[in-house]
């Protein structure tokens, strides 16, 4: 995860790792179960980008061949991945958080954000949900993961833990921040605030998956929420 091993590009591999030699094969006596020691010292060996995308991508074709999440074994992964597991389980604890990642690498990156400003880091913050439920809407097979993870309490905690939360604490700073500027009200609850904001991109992306979702949606969100929704006074 981000906060064991370092921040993860785009392709999910972690920065600076370089390529492992000697990985053991499926199978093989280094290989270990969660737990267990690893054959194959933890400290002073960096880390392979190569063995990691391979795990990951491993995941994702048994996923695409129509495996289900709960027949995932580390076995069956390591052996697809051409890995042993326990380099499998230097990365990840166990199959929740395997999987988690495995999902973040399907979904668009996390835009950067200021962490200074206020609406507009709102604005970027709405616009990467549009942009997951795009995701999401043309991959019959994220569709198919978040169904099955909403199945598995374990797997869906994980998910809601170390995704959802922080995306939810990131927004709620922002608002703050547009609070503290003086571009939103400050005599309203922050969190109901940043329900105002997320609530309807929630309700285009999740529960009505038929709905448009303009390029424009987030600029069109904010701005009937800043002039509000009581008819102009009559002069």
């Amino acid at each position: 995860m981000q906060g064991q091993d370092g921040e993860r590009d785009r392709r999910g591999a972690r920065n600076g790792d370089e390529p492992q030699a000697g990985a053991p094969a499926c199978g093989s006596s280094a290989e270990v179960p969660a737990g267990a020691s690893d054959a194959e010292p933890r400290r002073g060996r960096p880390r392979s980008a190569a063995a990691e995308r391979a795990i990951l991508d491993a995941v994702i074709a048994l996923l695409e061949a129509g495996e289900p999440l709960a027949g995932l074994s580390i076995e069956r992964i390591a052996r697809t991945a051409g890995v042993g597991k326990a380099t499998i389980y230097r990365r990840w604890s166990g199959k929740e958080e395997l999987f988690v990642d495995v999902v973040r690498d399907m979904e668009p990156t996390d835009p950067p954000v200021s962490g200074t400003a206020g609406l507009a880091d709102l604005r970027v913050m709405l616009e990467s949900l549009r942009t997951r439920g795009l995701a999401q809407r043309s991959s019959v097979l994220l569709v198919n993961i978040f169904a099955q993870m909403k199945s598995h309490p374990k797997l869906w905690e994980e998910y809601h833990g170390t995704v959802i939360a922080p995306r939810r604490v990131a927004m709620l700073e922002a608002v703050r921040r547009a609070v503290a500027a003086g571009e939103l009200r400050d005599d309203l609850d922050v969190e109901l605030i940043d329900d105002l904001f997320v609530g309807p991109m929630l309700v285009r992306t999740v529960h009505r998956p038929d709905a448009p979702l303009p390029d424009d949606l987030a600029d069109r969100i904010i701005t009937a929420l800043l002039q509000g929704l009581a008819p102009a006074a009559r002069v």
